[in-house]
């Protein structure tokens, strides 16, 4: 059973703990936490869900969850939330905009078939695309979201753990913050930077968002950052430095790759991400590539010529 292959609690300072469930696709693992409030437990997202969750959530919770919360609606945080709400009989809080997106992305059978056509009006080739929308379908069965949150807003509370708003790696993604220690789920990484996208339900400039936020974590500068995916970061505002040096960087690369003839975003992610890259790394790379192009064209730094299909992009 899947229970079997996760890790058991393990304590990270009074107060604080954390569940690692193994993932069968990189980064291989994700981690969930049980952190304490004035008055309660609470459990800080809730996995993929697949086979055996329901049994460990009742074999590891141990003692009872008050609520629930959720830092970004990506299938490896929220997929569980309704078996994990009905293991605890806890209330689930989510962030608007994000709830927001987990029904239109995740409440709608057809969203494969959406996704599709969006990486086809990209310039992804058609048999690496059929590939992705098999294994999108394949995954149908798994969704199992908590419906009807409740809902939060920057500046809320759950339980004196302050709601703090960090767009970027998903539009509505939150973290959550008490006495320095910021639960940051995937916002802020140790080891690698977060995939940052541009998909059919997202803002037009999450790149300009996310680099806003990580300024946002720099002037916070929590003492200890714990992130869904890597070891616990002692220096967050360092790390957001960092992230915020490379995505420089990457737009950069971006730039130069840019020229009069229209090129699409695959196109341009083969410059940005060389290799021999499978559909699913290669769906990344493309939705990455397209963040950075979208950042160009917001700051005049590039054209988007978004009427035609395939959609490219030029030199300003």
């Amino acid at each position: 059973m899947f229970v079997y292959n996760n890790d058991l609690m393990q304590e990270i300072e009074p107060g604080i703990a954390r569940l690692t469930i193994q993932l069968p696709v990189r980064p291989g693992h994700v981690h969930c936490y049980v952190v304490e409030g004035d008055e309660g437990r609470l459990l800080v997202d809730t996995g993929l869900a697949l086979p055996g969750l329901e049994e460990f959530f009742r074999a590891e919770l141990g003692e009872p969850i008050d609520a629930i919360v959720i830092t970004h609606f990506h299938p490896d945080h929220v997929w569980g939330g309704e078996i994990a709400a009905a293991v605890t009989g806890a209330p689930l809080f989510q962030g608007r905009l994000d709830y927001e997106q987990c029904e239109l992305v995740w409440g709608d059978p057809g969203w494969p078939e959406r996704i599709a056509d969006w990486f086809r009006r990209n310039g992804v080739p058609a048999e690496m695309v059929d590939t992705m929308l098999e294994r999108d379908r394949e995954a149908l069965p798994l969704i199992h979201f908590a419906r009807d949150p409740r809902l939060l807003d920057d500046g809320d509370s759950v339980d004196a753990w302050e709601v703090v708003a960090l767009p970027g790696h998903a539009d509505g993604h939150v973290g959550f913050l008490r006495e320095g220690v910021l639960l940051t789920g995937d916002h802020l990484l140790p080891d690698i930077t977060p995939a940052v996208g541009v998909y059919p339900e997202s803002s037009p400039d999450p790149l300009g968002a996310y680099l806003s936020s990580l300024e946002r974590t720099v002037r916070l500068a929590p003492r200890l950052a714990l992130p869904s995916h890597g070891e616990p970061m002692h220096d967050p505002a360092g790390r957001a430095r960092e992230i915020l040096e490379h995505h420089h960087e990457r737009l950069a690369a971006t730039s130069d790759a840019l020229g009069s003839d229209p090129r699409t975003g695959y196109e341009i992610s083969l410059d940005l991400f060389p290799g021999n890259l499978g559909p699913s790394p290669r769906r990344f790379a493309v939705a990455e590539t397209l963040a950075h192009l979208d950042r160009l064209v917001a700051t005049g730094d590039g054209a988007r010529q978004g009427d035609v299909t395939p959609v490219t992009y030029t030199a300003a």
